[in-house]
C-alpha cells in the first residue's frame, strides 16, 4: 500500500506573510478554499486578476520548476495575500522516492519560492496526492502538514468550462478544499462565474490555513484523511 495511516492532530499552521487583511473565522461564516496545483501556469496572471476583482483568496500549490520560470506570478501571489504551498519540484510520485529524494524536491521548491516571493511555504501537497510514512516523516522535518482535498473540479480531465463550473459548485461545501489547476485555460475562464456564484451563496473564498486553523494540525499530519485511513 502506498498510503499509510496517519493520526490527525494538527497545530495551527502559521500564516504566510501577506498584506494586512480582515481575518475570516470559518467557524462562524461559510468558507471554501480553492486550491490550484502544478503552477504557476501560463494563465496565472488572468486568474490573479479575477481573484483580485472579487476580493477572493486562494492557495497555490506550486512546482519549483515553474516557480523558477515564472517568478513574477509567484511574487504577485504573495503580494496580493494568497497562500503559497509546496507541490514538489518536478511532480514525481513521492511514494516511489527515497527520503533524500523527497527532501530534495521539497527543499528546491522552497528555495525557489523564497527567492521569488520572500516567503517560505508552510503546507505540502504531494504530487497526485500520493503519500506514505516516509513522505510524512520528511514533511515533518520541514514543519509542514500535508494538505489534500475534499473534492476536485476534474478540470484536468474535462477541460470543459461548463463541466468545471458544475463540478466545482457540486463539491464546494462548508469548509471544503477544492482541487483545481491554473494551467487549465477553461478553469481560469470559468472562475469569474464560479466565484460570483459561491459569493452569492454566502461563501467566503479563503486560504487553506483559514480552513484548517482549528484542526490542530501538526507537522507531518495529513488533512483531510483519505477514505480508509485510520483516524
Amino acid at each position: 500500500m502506498a498510503i499509510a495511516a496517519v493520526t490527525v492532530a494538527l497545530a495551527p499552521a502559521p500564516a504566510l506573510a501577506a498584506p494586512a487583511e480582515e481575518e475570516v473565522d470559518c467557524t462562524k461564516v461559510k468558507c471554501v478554499a480553492l486550491t490550484f496545483d502544478d503552477g504557476p501556469g501560463k494563465y496565472a496572471g488572468t486568474l490573479l486578476d479575477t481573484l483580485k476583482k472579487y476580493d477572493a483568496k486562494a492557495t497555490f500549490f506550486l512546482e519549483g520548476q515553474y516557480v523558477k520560470s515564472r517568478p513574477s506570478y509567484v511574487k504577485r501571489m504573495a503580494a496580493e495575500g494568497h497562500e503559497l504551498g509546496n507541490h514538489s519540484y518536478k511532480h514525481p510520485d513521492f511514494t516511489k522516492l527515497t527520503a533524500p529524494a523527497i527532501r530534495s524536491e521539497i527543499q528546491r521548491t522552497n528555495d525557489e519560492i523564497k527567492k521569488a516571493a520572500g516567503v517560505e511555504p508552510k503546507l505540502l501537497r504531494p504530487p497526485y496526492g500520493m503519500s506514505d510514512l516516509t513522505t510524512s516523516e520528511v514533511a515533518a522535518e520541514f514543519g509542514m502538514p500535508i494538505i489534500l482535498w475534499t473534492g476536485g473540479s476534474a478540470d484536468w480531465s474535462s477541460k470543459n468550462e461548463e463541466a468545471i463550473k458544475k463540478q466545482t459548485l457540486k463539491v464546494a461545501k462548508q469548509n471544503s478544499i477544492v482541487l483545481m489547476h491554473d494551467w487549465v485555460k477553461q478553469t481560469v475562464d470559468a472562475m469569474p462565474s464560479i466565484i460570483r456564484t459561491l459569493q452569492k451563496n454566502g461563501y467566503h473564498l479563503v486560504k487553506v490555513s483559514d480552513i484548517v486553523k482549528h484542526e490542530n494540525l501538526k507537522a507531518g499530519d495529513t488533512f483531510p484523511l483519505p477514505e480508509g485511513w485510520d483516524k
